[in-house]
C-alpha cells in the first residue's frame, strides 16, 4: 500500500535484552514477541546516545547530538531559562512535520521531553502528554490532554494506552492516514519509580523470578567516579543514588521487569484495537526504545552517563526495533548494523515523502534492506555521549575519549566482540592492537568531522542547547565563559 497508517511506540530506558524475542527467558512480553514473529526484528539496532532527550531528538530529526545540539536529558528545572514555548528541535526537519505535510493526522500520546510540553509542538495535531521528563512515580501524575489539565490517579502507561485507543477509534471513521507517536514513560528503571515491589497487575508473576538474566557484578570504578562528581556538584536527587544501590536490588529488578510486561500489555491492547477497527492491514506498527539500559552489566546501572567517563558498552546502546504491518509483510531477522536515526528516512519514505534531514546525515532508509537488489549497507554505527565517542562494528567496539581537559584525563577502550562479547577485556593499550585502534580512531574522527556542526561540537569548543552531564569538564577545556545556550 502507498500510504499506511503509522504507529510508533517508544519505551523509556529499555535495552533489547528486555524482550523475550531478543532471547531473555525470564521477561514476559508475549505481544511484542508476536509482533516480531509476524514482522521484522532488527537484531543489531543501536541508539546514538544513552540519554533520553538526545535520542528522541535524533529519531525525529535523523541527526546526531553534535548536530541538533541536545547532548543530555533536558532538565525540567531549567524550563524558566528556555525560550517561550521552546521546541528543542523545531528549527530542523522532523518526522511529525514531514508526515503532517504528507497529509497525515498526527498525534503524540506519551512522554515528550523535547522542550516546553504545555502546548502542541512539532506539528502534532493531537497532544496528550505530561509535564515531566523524569518519572518519579507511575501514579498520580499531572496530565496535559489537549486543552485540558488534570491529575490521573492510575498508571501512566495504562493512561497513554487508553488515550491511544481513543485516538484510533476517532481516526477509524476518517479518510486521512494517521501517525501516532506513543512514547511510553516506562519501564524507566530509576528510583523512586521502581523502588520496592511493583504495584501493578504484573508484579506477582515476577515474585519468584531468580533474575538469572541480570548479571551480579561489582560496581565499575567509573560509576564511583560519577557519584563523587555529583556530590561535588552539590546535589544528589534520589534517582542518582540508583547507580550505586540498584544493581543487586532484587525487588527493584523485579519491579522493572513488571513495567516491561505492563508496556507489552499496552501494546497488545492497541494492536487488538487496530484489529477490531479493521486497521491492522493498513498500519505499520514499530516498536523501539529511546536508548538501552545497563542492568549491572560491566558494573554499570542505567544510562551510559551513569559512569564517568560515559560507558560505551552494548547494554546502554542496544535497542529493540520491531516493525510489522503495512509495507512490512515477511518475517525476518535483520543482522545489519542499524542506527536509530535510520527511522527518519524510513518513516518519511513510507509516508510518501522525499524530504531529508536538515543537515548532512548518515541516516539510511531501512526499506532498502528488503529490496530485491539491496543497497550496500554500513559497516559501523556511531555513538556520542559528550566526552565519549564510540564506533561499533561487527568485530569491535572502540570508545575514544575527549583529551582536551588537563584536569580530567580520560582513557580510551577497545573490545574484541568476537572473542570477548561481554566486553570485559580492554585492549586499547596493548601494542598488538595499535593498528586496530588507529583504524577505528580514523573512522570515528572522520565521521564527526563530516557530520558535527561547529556550534554544537563539544570537542571543538561548541556548546549544548541546554544542560550537559558534567559542565566543569567543558569549562576546564574551553574556559570559564563556556556555558550551554539555555542554562
Amino acid at each position: 500500500m502507498s500510504r499506511p497508517n503509522i504507529v510508533l511506540f517508544m519505551s523509556d530506558n529499555q535495552p533489547a535484552d528486555l524482550l523475550g524475542c531478543y532471547g531473555n527467558d525470564e521477561i514476559k512480553t508475549p505481544h511484542l514477541d508476536a509482533l516480531a514473529s509476524r514482522g521484522v526484528q532488527f537484531d543489531h539496532a543501536y541508539c546514538v546516545n544513552a540519554m533520553c532527550s538526545p535520542c528522541r531528538a535524533s529519531v525525529l530529526t535523523g541527526l546526531m547530538p553534535s548536530q541538533h545540539g541536545i547532548h543530555n536529558w533536558l532538565d525540567d528545572k531549567l524550563i524558566d531559562k528556555w525560550p517561550d514555548n521552546w521546541s528543542a528541535i523545531g528549527e530542523f526537519a522532523n518526522i511529525p512535520s514531514i508526515i503532517k505535510r504528507a497529509g497525515y493526522a498526527t498525534a503524540l500520546i506519551g512522554k515528550f521531553h523535547l522542550g516546553v510540553p504545555f502546548i502542541p509542538q512539532l506539528a502534532f495535531d493531537h497532544w496528550v502528554t505530561f509535564p515531566h521528563g523524569h518519572t518519579t512515580s507511575f501514579y498520580g501524575n499531572d496530565i496535559i490532554d489537549q486543552e485540558e489539565r488534570y491529575r490521573f490517579a492510575g498508571h501512566t502507561v495504562d493512561f497513554f494506552t487508553d488515550k491511544t485507543i481513543e485516538f484510533l477509534e476517532h481516526q477509524s471513521s476518517r479518510d486521512e492516514p494517521f501517525f501516532a507517536f506513543v512514547p511510553y514513560n516506562g519501564p524507566y528503571g530509576h528510583w523512586p519509580a521502581i523502588k520496592g515491589r511493583a504495584d501493578n497487575q504484573f508484579a506477582e508473576i515476577y515474585d519468584d523470578t531468580d533474575m538469572h538474566s541480570i548479571p551480579r557484578e561489582g560496581l565499575d570504578n567509573g560509576v564511583l567516579e560519577r557519584f563523587g562528581l555529583r556530590i561535588q556538584e552539590g546535589g544528589l536527587r534520589e534517582q542518582f543514588k540508583g547507580p550505586l544501590l540498584l544493581p543487586n536490588n532484587i525487588d527493584s529488578l523485579r519491579n522493572y521487569f513488571s513495567q516491561v510486561s505492563l508496556i507489552d500489555h499496552g501494546v497488545g491492547r492497541i494492536v487488538a484495537a487496530l484489529d477490531r477497527l479493521d486497521l491492522s492491514r493498513d498500519t505499520l506498527v514499530t516498536y523501539t526504545s529511546d536508548h538501552g539500559f545497563s542492568l549491572g552489566h560491566n558494573g554499570v546501572w542505567g544510562h551510559g552517563a551513569a559512569s564517568f567517563p560515559a560507558s560505551a558498552h552494548r547494554p546502554s546502546y542496544h535497542i529493540p526495533l520491531l516493525m510489522a504491518g503495512g509495507p512490512v509483510e515477511d518475517r525476518a531477522n535483520v543482522e545489519e548494523l542499524v542506527s536509530q536515526i535510520d527511522l527518519f528516512p524510513t518513516l518519511a519514505k513510507i509516508a510518501g515523502s522525499d524530504e531529508t534531514p536538515s543537515l548532512q546525515s548518515d541516516a539510511r532508509d531501512l526499506t532498502t534492506i528488503f529490496e530485491a537488489k539491496p543497497q550496500p549497507w554500513r559497516d559501523a554505527v556511531f555513538m556520542e555521549q559528550e566526552e565519549t565517542r564510540a564506533i561499533r562494528t561487527k568485530d569491535w567496539v572502540y570508545a575514544m575519549r575527549f583529551q582536551g581537559s588537563a584536569s580530567y584525563p580520560l582513557s580510551d577502550e577497545l573490545y574484541n566482540l568476537q572473542r570477548d562479547p561481554m566486553e570485559k577485556n580492554n585492549l586499547s593499550t596493548q601494542p598488538e592492537y595499535r593498528k586496530v585502534v588507529s583504524d577505528l580512531q580514523e573512522k570515528l574522527t572522520t565521521h564527526f568531522e563530516r557530520f558535527a556542526e561547529p556550534a554544537y561540537d563539544l570537542w571543538k569548543g561548541g556548546t549544548a542547547k541546554s544542560n550537559v552531564t558534567f559542565e566543569n569538564l567543558w569549562k576546564d577545556a574551553w574556559g570559564e565563559d563556556w556555558q550551554p545556550k539555555y542554562s
